[in-house]
This record gives structure tokens, sequence and C-alpha cells, in this order.
């Protein structure tokens, strides 16, 4: 996918209205649906989070988003495949600047480099209680990407062009924290499985393309 195409529907893009749970739910296992109607009351103290969906160009002209697969550790989200960001901190004066500042900690992109065009539809993730907010964003070049060692195993450049192609739409077997070895829906990009909330916000993203491109 050119990166000139994506400049020039900036306009359709933010102006377009969100798809929404009917995008997201194309990567969710169907219990999903009935299990976020069970969860309201949770759902109602949910912590607030931020990532940033972020597009660019490569040197080929050809545009990018970023992916990064966390460290593992002690928690429910060790090892999984993310957008940049994480938590609201008290010195944030929004969940975009949340996004930015996250991404600049994770990926070393400064948020004064970054225009974030689109917010999109927000994503309750139950093992963690997070309800996370999705910013679309672009940069008008390749951006010098700096891993932040500390949390970051690897930070994943996926050409948007393989979102589009839906060979690239698998079914995996995972656990999950409300059923053990369930079938999902999965992107396969880059050899790494993306599952879960990552791959409802790709769906979105990749609906809003196709129809403002």
């Amino acid at each position: 996918m050119n990166f000139e195409v994506v400049l020039n529907s900036i306009s359709k893009i933010e102006n377009i209205s969100l798809p929404g749970q009917a995008s997201q739910f194309k990567m969710v296992p169907p219990f999903r649906q009935e299990l976020l109607k069970k969860q309201q009351n949770a759902i109602k103290n949910a912590k607030q989070s931020a990532v940033l969906a972020l597009l660019y160009p490569d040197m080929s002209h050809q545009t990018h988003i970023i992916l990064i697969l966390r460290k593992a550790y002690e928690g429910v989200h060790s090892a999984q495949i993310s957008f940049p960001g994480g938590r609201v901190e008290d010195t944030d004066s929004s969940l975009k600047e949340t996004a930015l500042r996250e991404t600049y900690e994770e990926v070393g992109i400064p948020g004064n480099e970054v225009r974030v065009i689109k917010e999109l539809t927000n994503v309750y993730i139950p093992p963690s209680n997070y309800f996370v907010q999705p910013f679309l964003g672009i940069m008008p070049s390749t951006p010098e990407l700096i891993k932040e060692e500390k949390e970051v195993e690897e930070i994943i450049e996926v050409k948007m062009q393989d979102i589009f192609n839906d060979d690239y739409i698998i079914t995996k077997r995972v656990s999950t924290s409300y059923k053990t070895d369930v079938e999902v829906p999965a992107f396969k990009l880059n050899n790494h499985v993306v599952w879960g909330a990552t791959a409802m916000m790709l769906s979105e993203i990749k609906d809003i393309l196709k129809a403002s491109l």
C-alpha cells in the first residue's frame, strides 16, 4: 500500500464513522460477545490505558504499522503482541497524551512527530481489567526506532498490505482468562500470531482504511 495514497486520504479517515464492534468482533471467538454482557460491573471500574497505532512509510514508500512484542514477566500480558502504549499516569493530561508518551518511551518516537488523526473504538481487556483507548496516528517519514530494553522484546514493523491480505488471517488455539484451549481468529504477521485486543484493533483499522482509500 503506497503511503501517498494514505496521506491523500487523511481527511476521509478523520471523518469516517467508526465501524466499532462490528469490526472488532471479526477477531474474537463467539462467546466473547456474551461475556462482555456479563462483565458490565467490572467494566464500570476498569483502569484506563491508551495505545498508538502508527502509520508511516518505509524507504520504498510502502505503508507500515508498528507493533511490539512485550518481554516475558510475571503478569497477564507477558510476551504478548500489542501496540505501543500503557496505563494512564497522573501527569498525563489526556488519553492521547498517554498514548504518545508511552510510544516515545517504548519505541523512541517523539510525540511532536506524530499527527493523531483518529480516536478508535476502545477495547475492554478482562484479565487485567483495563479499558484501552486506541488512537490512529501518522508520520510522514520513516522513524528511527529505539527499543525500550526493559519492557520491549522486539519492535515489529508490519506492512499494512499484509493486514489487508485475508491469507494472513488464521485460527489459533490459545488459553484465555475465561476458557482454556479455545480456537480464536488471529493475524499471522511477520511470523508472529496477533490475537485478542490487538487483533480487534487491527480489524477496525483495516476496515477504516478499506473504506477510506
